[in-house]
């Protein structure tokens, strides 16, 4: 089992001042993941959703990090495909360079993007972009192991050219499908690709998405692959803070997530805009004298219920790793029996302090991983 980050750039200042320090932050962070022994760095690809992520340019954030580590892996979660967006060839181009610079540390996930907010921007109407994705998805990799490329398409077109250059790995970085709802992880499955289940749903959730993949991936065909490198692999999203004090853990967690769903929503289902200045601790405190409290969200397609009518929710806790690392090791243990292969953590959560996500990231480092390879 792989231990990797995550990186959304969420920030709860969207001033230039905020923007140098959020960056600053995650590039002090990737550097100690390196150091204590981390995977993978992801980075998501998300434009003009203002606080809820700023990480619009992955390919300059990975490429920054793989110049100033030896070891960590850089993973695209995902490149967005729309052509106006992020054209074929270039995208071909940016991840062969990438590969060859890093020397074969790229893992290449691909997507259409989450929001109209974003596929507005570049001309398109989110519900009618699959084709377009799915024509780009099956055309890159042909570009990194042909000599040369044509193709006239209903959406791309393009006259025979040469692309450089090609990628480290040969044929070329493993590729995989960011998933959030059934279809796409028979898609992952049944096109030979690497599932990245994006979503808060927790270790029950994540057990009956394994299985969708799973299955479609034992059902392939070989003239559905996307590629020329088979990639059976699931990760799958794991919200961590991970503190010696498991109470001040658990608050900083449910408020960084409070953040972090709000804000999405705002985008997403058009929810109000988080002010996070205005939650007193008593707002993620279930009602004892109800016990009725519910808080639902949604992660792209996925909805997030929280149920309070248990007094052990007393803290908006949904299950994830917050606490101590004896809390997260248990947390991450459920994951594993549910089947996955990768673990992406996400401690950088708008409200969470840069202390708190590097006290979580040495501890994970330090006696979780530890624990899991020895």
């Amino acid at each position: 089992m792989k231990f990797s980050l995550i990186y959304e750039a969420q920030t709860i200042d969207a001033s230039r001042e905020g923007d140098r320090k959020v960056f600053d932050e995650m590039v002090e962070q990737c550097l100690l993941a390196e150091e204590m022994g981390f995977d993978v760095i992801w980075a998501v690809e998300h434009t003009a959703l203002t606080n809820y992520a700023h990480m619009s340019v992955p390919e300059t954030f990975l490429a920054f990090i793989a110049g100033k580590t030896e070891r960590i892996h850089i993973g695209h979660g995902v490149v967005c495909l729309p052509p106006a967006m992020n054209h074929p060839i270039k995208v071909a181009e940016r991840i062969s360079a990438l590969d060859l610079l890093s020397k074969g540390r790229v893992h290449f996930g691909v997507g259409k993007g989450g929001t109209q907010q974003e596929s507005g921007a570049f001309g398109y109407d989110l519900e009618t972009l699959q084709p377009q994705i799915d024509e780009a998805m099956y055309l890159i990799p042909r570009m990194f192991v042909e000599d040369e490329i044509e193709h006239h398409g209903e959406y791309i077109d393009i006259p025979k050219r040469p692309i450089h250059p090609k990628p480290y790995q040969d044929p070329h970085p493993p590729m995989y499908l960011a998933c959030t709802r059934t279809d796409s992880l028979e898609n992952a499955g049944g096109r030979g690709m690497g599932a990245l289940v994006l979503g808060f749903g927790g270790p029950e959730e994540v057990a009956k998405k394994n299985a969708v993949y799973r299955k479609s991936w034992a059902a392939r065909k070989p003239e559905d692959q996307v590629g020329y490198n088979p990639t059976e692999h699931l990760a799958a999203l794991c919200p961590a803070i991970v503190l010696d004090d498991g109470q001040e853990a658990r608050k900083i967690g449910i408020r960084g997530q409070r953040y972090f769903m709000e804000s999405l929503a705002y985008w997403y289902t058009g929810g109000p805009r988080p002010d996070h200045t205005k939650w007193a601790d008593d707002d993620l405190m279930v009602d004892q004298t109800t016990g009725e409290k519910v808080i639902r969200s949604r992660w792209a397609s996925e909805e997030v219920v929280v149920d309070f009518s248990d007094p052990s929710m007393a803290l908006m806790n949904p299950n994830h790793a917050y606490g101590t690392v004896e809390d997260a090791i248990g947390y991450v243990t459920r994951l594993q029996e549910a089947g996955i292969d990768e673990v992406l953590f996400i401690c950088q959560m708008g409200t969470v302090p840069q202390w708190a996500q590097l006290e979580t990231i040495r501890n994970i480092g330090e006696r979780l991983i530890p624990h899991f390879r020895s």
